[in-house]
């Protein structure tokens, strides 16, 4: 990445302290000033949320679920149980009856391996009986009954679990929302538009067999997001967001 690590007006401090509790040495380690950084987008879009949360434009769908409370960076939604590893979304969204984890995306949908891997753990009845879609996409993945090629949706499903845990100990409503860039270029190659298409297309399906699970199942691309930016100073932000990291 060229330039600072934060754009003007983004609270590098709240960042740099939800990194460092999410572990993973994001910063330190360079990742976070990598070109291809997914966590330096995601960042830089809340990051200037979060001492005014009450500003955050809408996700799409989100609207008429309140004015938001808190807007924070890698929020740890854990599963029921202590041992083991709990999901970390990257950021979250916290409104008067809801809870809205979000889960990022750069170009992680055209180019990482997309891992399926669930333990016993994730068998036992839990989850309630308004989660049936995710159960059955957990069960059709682990069998490879179905396959995603761009969508990550083995860890959308973890996500939707630790949110639905999450959200009932605070007496809130939860909601997965799915917020992906769209680039064009990676590095000196293409990105595909058929890829970029099967990609949407994958989002609509996984969407489709959660839709009526506890967990609401939202998404958006950050230009789509952004594009509703209206107030002058967020949409000057808005407009650093896309001249910085191109989503």
């Amino acid at each position: 990445m060229s330039g600072p690590l934060f754009l003007p007006g983004v609270d590098e401090a709240h960042v740099r302290d939800r990194l460092n509790a999410a572990g993973g040495d994001e910063i330190g380690s360079g990742k976070f000033a990598h070109p291809e950084s997914s966590a330096a987008l995601a960042a830089n879009a809340f990051g200037w949320f979060v001492r005014s949360p009450h500003r955050l434009p809408p996700l799409a769908g989100t609207a008429a679920m309140g004015t938001p409370l808190e807007v924070s960076l890698e929020f740890s939604a854990p599963f029921p149980w202590p041992a083991g590893r709990h999901p970390w979304l990257d950021a979250v969204v916290i409104t008067p009856t809801h809870l809205i984890g979000v889960e990022s995306k750069r170009y992680e949908p055209f180019r990482d391996a997309k891992p399926i891997s669930f333990s016993s753990a994730y068998d036992r009845p839990v989850w309630g009986d308004r989660m049936a879609g995710y159960c059955s996409v957990r069960d059709a993945l682990r069998a490879g009954q179905t396959t995603f090629r761009h969508l990550d949706a083995a860890q959308l499903v973890k996500h939707a679990f630790g949110l639905v845990t999450e959200a009932r100990r605070r007496a809130l409503r939860p909601v997965l929302f799915y917020l992906f860039a769209e680039p064009k270029q990676r590095g000196d190659r293409p990105v595909l538009e058929g890829d970029r298409e099967r990609h949407r297309d994958e989002v609509g399906r996984f969407g489709h067999a959660v839709a009526g699970d506890e967990v609401l199942f939202l998404s958006s691309s950050y230009r789509e997001w952004i594009a509703h930016w209206t107030e002058a100073d967020t949409a000057a932000h808005g407009a650093a967001l896309l001249n910085r990291f191109a989503p």
